[in-house]
């Protein structure tokens, strides 16, 4: 009996920036997978000539062929767009696209989605509340708990916060926040990649881990009781540990994955190792997302400089992880 091919829904992202392109980039070696580009046909089709990809991007259709390959769902734009000038007028057309890679995916048409990057500034510019896919996705999907957590350069680093002001993070951790990311983390890290036994170490949010208090009490009142609630319900968890010394080697080797208090504690580290390959997940959702470790790069849109790499492997791990899904249910 022939394996069904998985169908994986891309986004193209933002249109002014490189989205578009690297979309049409996997073209040139597509994995074993029918992958559902959406986005308008003729965007991706002329960014595509100006990348020098020749290969057809033929439109997409629900029955398909059982083939893999790229397939273009298109989406129109609302407003004409040049590479390298982001329009507001766009910002629906942006989002378009994740709601109907989201829809696919909860009606089981899409096995997961892969995105490429949004630009934040210009959906607000557009008067829409929106601080990233991770919580656009939990919004959209009704999930009440989800992780971010990026793969890349040997490491996995998750997010007890995300897209905050560093001035709100000691306000957004609480002992019962810490405890749901930390049950996440170690369902996901099971059930999707195949850790029988997730090793998590929680980094502290003030220097030296708070100094037995001396820096800051969060590590005493909040941090080191929501770990000891999850080791309680059988989550191999560790800390709190100072940030400047848990990522050396000879603590990671140790470790399945490291949980950061917020946005820039753990990912410069990552994007270190990583930058250019690294994988954006989201953890606790439905179905399996994935994304690029980069931004829209307006500055070379257009222009045939783009990197597919990042894309190629969080399209990767997506397969992996929606195969490994797969097998386990």
């Amino acid at each position: 009996m022939t394996a069904r091919i998985p169908v994986v829904a891309l986004s193209s992202g933002e249109p002014a920036g490189i989205g578009p392109e690297l979309c049409a980039l996997l073209a040139r070696d597509a994995p074993a997978a029918r992958i559902v580009v959406l986005g308008d046909a003729a965007l991706i089709a002329q960014r595509a000539a100006a990348a020098g990809v020749k290969a057809s991007l033929p439109p997409y259709t629900p029955a398909g062929t059982g083939r893999s390959g790229i397939e273009v769902a298109h989406l129109p734009l609302a407003a004409p767009c040049r590479a390298g000038r982001v329009d507001p007028a766009n910002a629906r057309y942006v989002l378009a696209q994740l709601d109907r890679a989201i829809d696919g995916c909860l009606e089981g048409v899409f096995d997961a989605m892969v995105t490429a990057p949004v630009h934040k500034g210009v959906i607000n510019d557009a008067g829409i509340a929106f601080t990233g896919h991770t919580e656009y996705l939990a919004a959209r999907t009704r999930t009440a708990q989800v992780v971010m957590m990026l793969v890349g350069g040997g490491l996995r680093v998750a997010l007890a916060t995300t897209h905050l002001a560093l001035a709100d993070v000691p306000g957004a951790i609480s002992r019962e926040g810490l405890r749901q990311v930390l049950g996440v983390i170690d369902h996901d890290l099971r059930a999707r990649f195949g850790i029988a036994r997730p090793r998590i170490l929680v980094a502290g949010l003030n220097p030296h881990a708070g100094e037995s208090g001396h820096l800051g009490r969060e590590e005493i009142e909040i941090i080191a009781p929501a770990i000891a609630d999850a080791c309680a319900v059988g989550i191999c968890a560790e800390g709190p540990l100072p940030a400047d010394t848990l990522f050396v080697p000879q603590r990671l080797q140790e470790a399945d994955c490291v949980l950061a208090l917020y946005h820039d504690q753990g990912l410069p580290v990552l994007k270190y190792a990583s930058f250019g390959r690294g994988v954006n997940v989201t953890l606790g959702l439905p179905f399996v997302r994935t994304s690029v470790d980069h931004g829209t790069a307006l500055d070379i849109a257009g222009r045939g400089e783009a990197d597919a790499g990042s894309l190629r492997e969080a399209l990767q791990l997506a397969l992996e992880l929606t195969q490994r899904t797969a097998l386990a249910a």
